[in-house]
């Protein structure tokens, strides 16, 4: 059978157990060679009866002496119990769940029986209840369930330990058959890693516990493996396109540094020069800038676009959302207008007259510079010479659209745009390797001059009202405030305070003061005179959704309160944080819990009372909750990792990723022969889910 094949006809399947094993998204036969167990019990050697030890789970062999129905006190329900003895002593086997016909068909006096179980004392016998059992002959002969290391599986109704343990026997005993070895012999040599066959075969019934973390260790290489080698191969395609490579800007960047009211940290001068290094070669820059919240990486992005702009090519920057790309335009499109450069904002609500002439003048150069959202994707969006794509907020963009962005500026003069990615969404080093490991990094981890510490504090519903009189005396001294929820409107499922609802409570609290609420359902126009208005302190507190978790820039608001934080993400928590902060003056973040919060929210909030730095967060919520968050919409073919853990198995992602990127160095095309399996191989797991080159 080859492993593509459904598991349906694996021997003991069959139509039904399939739709039942399709629940665990068991639905080929190599999907049941990759179901690892989840734990594993040693059954390896029987102890007498009378050697069992209450309180612990024990494996021992007996002859049934006697079957029988008793009737339970105060239940309407019967008991069934067989009584188990060697020469050493007895102890009685319960099941309070059973079919009566089975019980009493399957097993007879004086049958041989191995059982397994915790061991317990009732009336002053030892008992074992719902025990795993099995008629034996001879214990001493091999059986899938005793006298070995036996492998315990994730249950689902219907179907039981005995039942995986038969489908996957029976699925190692046939695909073992139709299973080469993709990883070379020179890398399995290298990394001290075991065979294929030898690691299926130890993972799922294990020789002895030393092999074990050794099968495992081989499967996790695996797949990161694969990954990492696709991404280098898409990175070494990069290299293969054409560029025209741009020197640094040596007229618009000066004239551009003087307008601005601060000097350029460290870090941003690193990152502009490591991007300008890349524009000046002849091959596309494809970057990922990654900053914590208010590092600064926009300034960055256009400082190193004046590169592309002096050289008369246009630049696009999409945003995630309509603030953000509209934050953007107005901060930066007067800057660039005082040195030349026409700058335009592309959104879905523009009137079809005023979009026509719009998209005729990005058309004809009329506008260098393009801000806007996923409407600048469109088909109808043609560009003149497109030099430089920014994208913001990478992980709110699947790598599609960051393809398709990039197509609009491939000529056959100019060749293709040069790349720059950014994120405010800071993520482990080894994450970063794995969703964006076709990328090269920059790391802003300094923020700009003056900002202080955001003092951070988790808020109980008991505190409240002396929260709300701190508030009333910050916003006496003309500061402001936010104030976030995570609804819009109210849910009779969800017991949750609603922005709507609550802001005409909070207008009653903060009568001397503007309250007002923006939230991602309203008209663009709409939530515009709002923000404008806050920024120009016209509104004193803004009730909001997460509408306002990326970019926007308010100097002048001290206080975040985050309603029911326990119901938010690590990663959004620490967005929302930095909405203040972002002027001279101190800032302040609450953090609005109740008292139904589950230990892992407790945690997270915890994190944030401790902790100011974005990627020690970012570390924390990994551990916590495991890569899913950073993923977002990348998460289809790179989370879905079926052995690997990144969060535990970072040193041997980093393996991996050295080995995946020396072989594409050494064979680009894969075309060596011991290549042969792992191209095959290459091709047939990721080529679908990476929009990887066709190697060779």
């Amino acid at each position: 059978m080859e492993l593509e094949s459904s598991i349906q006809y694996v021997k003991g399947v069959g139509p039904h157990l399939a739709r039942i094993l399709g629940q665990k998204n068991i639905t080929t036969l190599e999907d049941a060679l990759y179901f690892l167990p989840r734990s594993y019990e040693d059954r390896q050697n029987f102890k007498k009866i009378k050697d069992l030890k209450p309180g612990e789970r024990e494996t021992s062999f007996g002859v049934i002496r006697r079957v029988s129905l008793v009737p339970m006190r105060s239940r309407k329900r019967q008991m069934f119990i067989m009584t188990l003895a060697d020469a050493s002593g007895v102890i009685q086997a319960k099941w309070f769940r059973f079919n009566e016909q089975y019980m009493h068909t399957r097993y007879k006096i004086g049958m041989q029986v191995v059982f397994t179980g915790e061991v317990k004392i009732f009336q002053y016998q030892k008992e074992i209840t719902h025990p795993d059992i099995e008629v034996i002959d001879d214990p001493t002969k091999g059986s899938l369930h005793f006298g070995r290391i036996v492998p315990i599986y994730s249950q689902t109704e219907g179907l039981y330990q005995k039942t995986i343990r038969k489908i996957v026997h029976n699925a190692l005993t046939v695909g073992m058959n139709d299973l080469e070895d993709p990883i070379p012999p020179s890398i399995r040599e290298r990394q001290k890693l075991l065979d294929l066959k030898k690691s299926f075969q130890e993972v799922h019934y294990p020789t002895s516990f030393a092999w074990i973390d050794q099968a495992r260790k081989r499967l996790v290489f695996d797949e990161f493996f694969f990954l990492e080698l696709g991404l280098a191969l898409r990175k070494k395609s990069q290299t293969r396109e054409k560029t025209t490579p741009f020197q640094p800007s040596q007229k618009l960047k000066p004239e551009f540094l003087k307008q601005l009211p601060f000097e350029l940290t460290q870090a941003q001068k690193n990152a502009i020069s490591e991007i300008e290094t890349d524009l000046g070669r002849p091959y596309p820059m494809s970057r990922l800038l990654q900053g914590d919240v208010g590092s600064g990486k926009t300034v960055v992005a256009v400082l190193s676009s004046l590169s592309v702009l002096e050289h008369g090519r246009q630049i696009a920057m999409m945003a995630p959302t309509e603030i953000l790309a509209e934050q953007h335009f107005h901060n930066l499109a007067p800057l660039l207008l005082k040195i030349g450069i026409r700058a335009c904002l592309l959104k879905s609500e523009i009137k079809k007259s005023d979009k026509s002439k719009l998209l005729q003048e990005i058309k004809t150069g009329v506008f260098q510079c393009v801000f806007g959202t996923h409407a600048i994707i469109q088909s109808e969006v043609q560009f003149k010479n497109l030099g430089f794509v920014i994208i913001d907020e990478q992980h709110r963009f699947g790598v599609e659209q960051r393809l398709q962005l990039k197509k609009k500026g491939e000529t056959p003069a100019g060749g293709a745009p040069h790349l720059l990615v950014m994120t405010a969404t800071p993520i482990p080093r080894t994450l970063a390797l794995t969703v964006y490991g076709d990328l090269d990094l920059s790391v802003m981890d300094e923020l700009p001059q003056g900002r202080k510490p955001i003092h951070t504090k988790v808020v109980l519903e008991s505190q409240r009202l002396k929260l709300y009189d701190f508030m009333k005396k910050e916003l006496a001294q003309k500061k402001q405030a936010y104030v976030v929820y995570p609804l819009i409107e109210e849910s009779e499922k969800i017991d949750l305070k609603d922005a709507t609802q609550m802001t005409e409570h909070l207008k009653t609290i903060f009568k001397d003061f503007r309250v007002e609420l923006i939230h991602g359902r309203m008209k663009s126009d709409e939530k515009n005179k709002i923000m404008q208005a806050f920024q120009r302190n016209k509104i004193q507190v803004l009730v909001s959704t997460t509408v306002i978790e990326v970019g926007i820039d308010v100097p002048n608001s001290t206080i975040m309160v985050v309603e029911h934080a326990e119901r938010f993400g690590l990663s959004q928590l620490h967005q929302l944080r930095g909405r203040v902060g972002r002027g001279t003056d101190k800032s302040y973040c609450f953090l609005l819990a109740h008292f139904n919060s589950t230990e892992e929210s407790r945690e997270r909030l915890k994190a944030m009372e401790t902790f100011q730095s974005g990627f020690k967060i970012a570390e924390v919520d990994l551990q916590l909750r495991g890569p899913g968050e950073f993923l977002g919409k990348l998460q289809s073919g790179l989370g879905g990792f079926r052995v690997a853990n990144i969060a535990t198995d970072a040193h041997v992602l980093l393996e991996a990723r050295k080995e995946a990127f020396q072989l594409v160095e050494k064979d680009p095309a894969i075309t060596d022969p011991e290549h042969a399996v792992l191209k095959t191989a290459l091709k047939r797991r990721w080529q679908d889910k990476l929009n990887l080159i066709a190697a060779g």
